[in-house]
């Protein structure tokens, strides 16, 4: 499974719209709306480096309204959410 996170600038007012939108899509797991420099963050999750490129360069940049984005390739995740969900299971 290849990870990408996305983030994400959108047009004043728009932001549950392209959340909703975004989310829509298939290989994208999550949207967080975010403080900072950017006003979304999208999670993608595909089996392949293709499932991304796709996704980024036809599907997210199709959806009106996006101003700007910045791709950021996982490479290896470190998480203690999925430890715990995974050992409570059944509890």
């Amino acid at each position: 499974m290849v990870t990408a996170i996305v983030l994400v600038n959108v047009e004043h007012g728009q932001f549950d719209r392209i959340a909703e939108a975004l989310v829509a899509l298939k290989g994208v797991t999550e949207v967080y709306s975010v403080a900072g420099s950017f006003d979304l963050v999208a999670i993608l999750r595909t089996p392949n480096n293709e499932g991304i490129a796709d996704i980024v360069t036809h599907r997210i940049l199709a959806v009106p309204g996006i101003t700007q984005t910045q791709t950021l390739m996982a490479f290896k995740v470190y998480s203690s959410f999925d430890l715990e969900r995974m050992f409570s299971i059944g509890a």
